[in-house]
């Protein structure tokens, strides 16, 4: 019997958490942010400041990073359906050959509604304070951090879309 009830426990405490957890953990409140240059697809100088009045979907990335290379299908189609005015997914890549192996990346895995971005690796890690890959950062429309996963996620999911669809309907906190 005693066995039957620590089996009970274990299943139930294991079970709860995946249950009521969000997608992207929240913040309690939200967290100022430093926000390193960085250079997009088109080479203009960058930072979190140009997407002010935007959700952004901070995603810090590398070609070289397995499940970074899984999840990004997931980013692309998430941008195709939330991206616009009110919000935007940034795949911040960090690798350090440039933006040639992001853009061969985009083009074999048909990569096509994301944007390129281009971050100096060690700069961008301790700014975002990242210490590993992939990392994900929910930042509301003031440049506040909200939220933060690090390691992938299916970013299309119902769940976090409709986590990201709250976050939207924001105006002002």
């Amino acid at each position: 019997m005693r066995r039957r009830d620590l089996l009970a426990g274990a299943l139930a405490f294991a079970a709860t958490p995946a249950a009521a957890r969000p997608v992207m953990p929240l913040h309690e409140t939200p967290r100022e942010m430093l926000s390193p240059p960085f250079v997009d697809g088109d080479g203009r100088d960058l930072t979190l400041a140009d997407f002010r009045g935007r959700v952004v979907l901070l995603n810090v990335w590398a070609t070289w990073c397995a499940p970074c290379r899984e999840e990004m299908p997931t980013l692309d189609r998430l941008q195709a359906q939330l991206g616009g005015n009110d919000f935007h997914v940034l795949p911040l890549s960090i690798d350090r050959a440039g933006l040639g192996p992001v853009q061969r990346f985009y083009a074999e895995i048909g990569i096509r509604h994301l944007g390129q971005y281009l971050a100096e690796d060690i700069r961008a890690m301790l700014a975002f304070a990242v210490i590993g890959l992939p990392t994900t950062l929910l930042i509301d429309r003031q440049g506040r951090e909200r939220g933060r996963l690090t390691g992938p996620a299916e970013w299309d999911s119902a769940e976090a879309i409709e986590q990201f669809q709250t976050i939207i309907a924001e105006r002002n906190r």
